[in-house]
């Protein structure tokens, strides 16, 4: 069964039309018109690692097409505890839903539950590995600023080691032709296995440990939260963990269309001065999840979103 473990999975076909079909869904997402293109469809939930954005966003996308949802719940109630293993649980959750959102800390987890299950898996981020959803609503956040995804200069910072967001990312971004900026402590630098992927694709790649000398030239700074939880020692984590942290009083010199991301939670890296400035998209980028979510629900499940949404919803 199709599902969404990597953005491998999309041609850049594939990722206009769902953008697309994201923007057409605004006002369904917004809860202004009522569209039940899922009624009758039920999610299921299985999130093994502690989430509020990736969650709550699959469950309101569902909600708002009118399907309905079931959550695992807390891992430590649930049957894992027991001893239930991953294949059983998905055979299990499989027989209940018609689509599975999941996150697990096991890096290829998603993979192994898509070859598991007949319903489509969507991959809500696996360990250090990848988040397409995550990238599909980034993207989304992008284009609304900019218009268009081609030959941006984009800046991802932070924990680019561990930062799942940041993998699947930069693979998009340099399918779309934009020039990337991995600005990094040397201990959290982009895996080598992803920059040598970038490379043979023909993209260029660009290393820094100066963010701040990055952002007069920056279309998008994408801030990533230095994830302690990701950490085998807690040593190694506390000596980068201020590596990078943004102010308002850093974008003196930001262009005027210059967007600021984050996927959150966000910890000291971009301090609430930089929230009022013209620059901040991180709140809108975490509603875009809805949205972009919503768009890859119907397309998972193989319902056309119509070419004129407001003439076919319920006005609320």
């Amino acid at each position: 069964m199709p599902g969404l473990i990597t953005m491998d999975d999309l041609t850049n076909e594939e990722i206009i039309s769902l953008l697309d079909n994201a923007e057409k869904l605004l006002p369904v997402a917004r809860g202004e018109l009522y569209l039940p293109l899922l009624k009758g469809r039920i999610l299921g939930n299985l999130f093994f690692e502690p989430s509020t954005r990736t969650r709550m966003s699959f469950e309101t996308a569902m909600k708002r097409l009118g399907g309905d949802v079931v959550n695992l719940g807390d891992v430590k109630t649930s049957s894992v505890v027991k001893g239930e293993t991953l294949f059983d649980t998905i055979q299990m959750v499989d027989g209940y839903t018609d689509i599975i959102a999941m996150r697990h800390p096991r890096q290829g987890a998603a993979q192994y539950a898509c070859d598991s299950a007949k319903v489509p898996i969507m991959n809500g981020g696996d360990g250090a590995g990848h988040h397409p959803t995550q990238t599909m609503l980034d993207l989304f956040t992008i284009r609304q600023a900019h218009g268009t995804l081609e030959g941006l200069n984009v800046v991802l910072a932070g924990d680019l080691r561990f930062g799942r967001t940041v993998h699947s990312l930069s693979h998009a971004l340099t399918r779309f032709g934009c020039n990337v900026t991995f600005a990094s402590p040397e201990s959290l630098r982009m895996p080598e296995e992803i920059i040598a992927d970038l490379r043979a694709a023909g993209a260029e790649v660009n290393e820094t440990t100066d963010l701040i000398g990055q952002i007069s030239e920056a279309d998008v700074i994408y801030m990533t939260r230095i994830q302690k939880e990701r950490f085998p020692d807690e040593d190694e984590y506390t000596k980068v963990a201020d590596s990078y942290k943004l102010h308002a009083r850093d974008l003196d010199d930001a262009k005027a269309e210059m967007i600021i991301m984050h996927p959150l939670p966000r910890v000291e890296e971009i301090h609430p001065s930089v929230d009022s400035t013209r620059h901040a998209r991180y709140f809108e980028q975490a509603f875009n999840g809805v949205v972009a979510r919503m768009s890859l629900m119907c397309w998972l499940l193989g319902v056309n979103v119509p070419a004129d949404v407001m003439s076919e919803g319920e006005v609320i």
